[in-house]
């Protein structure tokens, strides 16, 4: 008669090689703090604060929230009991280590790239829930920012020349959905987006100092090219829809949003130069389209100003086709921001609840506030907590319908939907999904390696589950072992933020700064009237003009926008954690809430502090990193005996080294300055 042993997870009866993280791939100064804090205290103590500063780089560059990054930073940091501190600033990072005995400084630009927000995060999560290691976790990180766990779908867009395409799909999109621009409109923005795509790709391949140039070049190039067909096309060109289509993604929109979620959260001296930043450099691009403008217009103010039978020539409200091209543009902006083809209807769905409750409320309110900018403010606000709320709710609802396939997959310990009708169709679906999107070159082939893997690894733990038969591990080759990590890092739970920042950028406004900016260099002209006075019984006719009022109050309709934008996000945010507190109070207790059946309440409460930033800001900042109760000291990784006898014979190789390289070898966009240490 067969016995039973007791049932455990794939990951923790596998028999994984040891493979390790090469050191020697990383800067040569993180190379020296490695070397240092793994004489001192170890090599796993130095892999996780190595962890801590790759993770940090990679989301600050994916997203540059610095809010979010801190808390995932400050998980892995209260986790594992690390001696470090960090200051995110707009484009600098600063790490210190052991009470600043060691810091380094990074310098990282801006690249959104939800992929890797996504995939970070996931990284640090697995990590900090004990599902990988920390070799396994640098490893991973590493092969993450080589493209080795992006789709093929997703490596064409990534870089150029493939993401040439997304220019001109964008600038003329955006030129007629957004900026008033029509069809001829829209083809002068496709020849000006794929001019600017060019520009940059061009700068960006010289790199260097010529990347400074980009701005101000693509800026020019849109101008000279618009000014072209406005001078050459019959002047019937909508200049200020193609110039505004044409640098929509140049603008740094979501950034003016993030600006004020800092300044209202207490980051006030990082928001405050954030919003000055993209304002300057918003002004740059402007600049530069004034020039190429003034290089094809004799009369450059005549022709930025003959808007009044070249713009706002269709009525969106009565074209069936307003929605699906506010998705196509949408889509154009999912391509920047490196979001996973496979998934763009998630995104889609998101800025579509946005971008039309934004759209209808303005409609609706626009008639009640006539005098005010009311009507703007309470829309974005609605519009941005609408879409928290179900950017929240879309990506719950994913980690449900996925649990069955990933935990029957994994062979999760706690999964009690084996042999069930529901857990048989969710698992089917999400199977099913799998290999269509393989079989239309969209999705991931390691995801179907891994679907293909599930006969292998069932018979191996059925064997393993059985008493009598001999079998102790599970066997996987390499390759295998690698896909293995692959799925389980993927099974944690979606970022939210990574699906809820393109919305934010399509509902942002970078283009009204952009207007702001215009006006300054194209003043708008005064407005005239006739009116007629009564003086005596004698009608007296006379000539009125006037500021126009509304085009010179761009930036106090920037500040309404992108504040109620901000509130928005907040509210949003309050508003879901709200849900959450009384849906788990009233009508649940851990267990049945989390799908894994975790009942560790320290675990939920991280998974809820992650996406959230109301509490980004403690009242008092204790300089105390690490509180060490007596009873616990032993584990406390600063008061581990080392033996003075082992050293690491390559320390002192490194500690005269002073040239800098990137991760993988080649120059990189950081400014990797000198280790400080003390000395005696």
């Amino acid at each position: 008669m067969s016995g039973a042993r007791p049932k455990k997870s794939v990951r923790r009866v596998v028999s994984m090689r040891e493979d390790r993280f090469d050191v020697g791939s990383l800067p040569k100064d993180l190379q020296r703090v490695y070397y240092k804090l793994d004489e001192e205290f170890g090599e796993d103590y130095a892999l996780k604060v190595v962890f801590v500063i790759r993770t940090g780089v990679e989301l600050h560059r994916a997203w540059h929230m610095t809010l979010l990054t801190s808390k995932i930073l400050q998980q892995v940091k209260d986790k594992f009991g690390l001696r470090m501190t960090w200051e995110l600033g707009v484009i600098k990072l600063k790490f210190r280590m052991e009470d600043g005995k060691y810091e380094l400084h990074r310098k990282v630009p801006y690249d959104y790239d939800s992929e890797y927000q996504d995939i970070y995060m996931k990284i640090a999560v697995a990590l900090v829930e004990e599902r990988i290691t920390v070799q396994q976790a640098l490893m991973f990180s590493f092969d993450t920012k080589h493209g080795k766990h992006t789709a093929k779908s997703g490596l064409f867009l990534r870089d150029f020349p493939g993401r040439l395409v997304l220019y001109p799909l964008e600038a003329a999109t955006c030129t007629v959905i957004f900026f008033g621009g029509d069809w001829y409109d829209a083809g002068v923005a496709a020849v000006c987006g794929l001019a600017a795509g060019l520009v940059e790709y061009a700068l960006s391949t010289i790199g260097g100092d010529a990347k400074v140039l980009i701005d101000v070049l693509v800026g020019t190039m849109t101008g000279a090219i618009g000014g072209l067909f406005y001078r050459y096309g019959g002047q019937k060109t909508c200049l200020p829809a193609i110039f505004l289509g044409t640098l929509y993604w140049f603008f740094y929109g979501t950034a003016f949003v993030i600006g004020i979620l800092e300044i209202g959260t207490g980051e006030l001296e990082t928001g405050v130069i954030r919003f000055m930043a993209v304002a300057v450099k918003t002004f740059i691009l402007t600049m530069g389209a004034g020039y190429g403008l003034m290089l094809t217009n004799d009369q450059s103010l005549d022709a930025w100003l003959d808007q009044r039978g070249n713009c706002n020539q269709i009525n969106l409200d009565d074209q069936w086709w307003r929605i699906p091209l506010y998705l196509l543009c949408s889509a154009s902006a999912l391509g920047q921001y490196r979001f996973p083809i496979v998934h763009y209807w998630r995104g889609l769905a998101v800025q579509l609840v946005g971008y039309e409750i934004q759209y209808q409320f303005s409609l609706w309110a626009a008639s009640r506030h006539t005098d005010d900018f009311l009507d703007v403010a309470s829309a974005n606000t609605i519009a941005a907590m609408a879409s928290v709320v179900f950017a929240v709710g879309l990506s719950n609802g994913i980690d449900k319908l996925s649990y069955h396939y990933n935990a029957r997959l994994l062979h999760r310990s706690d999964y009690n939907g084996e042999n069930t009708a529901f857990g048989d169709f969710m698992f089917n679906m999400s199977a099913g999904y799998v290999r269509v999107s393989n079989w239309v070159g969209l999705g991931r082939k390691s995801d179907l390696t891994f679907l293909q893997m599930e006969p292998k690894i069932r018979e191996q733990t059925m064997e393993l589950n059985d008493e009598n038969h001999p079998r102790k591990e599970i066997n996987l080759n390499p390759d295998e072992e690698k896909i293995l990590i692959e799925a389980v890092i993927s099974a944690e739970n979606l970022n939210v933020w990574a699906l809820l920042m393109p919305t934010v950028y399509q509902l942002v406004p970078g283009s009204l700064i952009a207007r702001l900016w215009f006006n300054a260099i194209f003043p708008p002209p005064l407005i005239k009237g006739d009116e007629d006075l009564d003086i005596g019984g004698v009608l007296y006719s006379y000539t009125t003009y006037k500021p126009d009022t509304v085009a010179e109050s761009v930036f106090q309709i920037l500040m309404v926008v992108a504040t109620s934008l901000a509130l928005g996000l907040l509210l949003g945010l309050g508003l879901v954690q709200v849900i959450q507190f009384v849906w788990r109070t009233i009508f649940c207790s851990c267990q049945m809430c989390d799908e894994r059946g975790v009942t560790s309440q320290s675990e939920l409460n991280r998974k809820a502090a992650r996406n959230g930033i109301l509490d980004a800001i403690e009242e008092e900042d204790d300089p105390v990193d690490i509180s060490v109760d007596d009873d616990d000291e032993e584990k406390d990784p600063l008061n581990e005996e080392k033996d003075p006898s082992v050293g690491n014979p390559v320390l002192d190789k490194y500690k005269e080294v002073e040239d800098i390289v990137d991760v993988d070898g080649e120059p990189q966009n950081e400014t990797h300055k000198e280790m400080k240490e003390d000395t005696p």
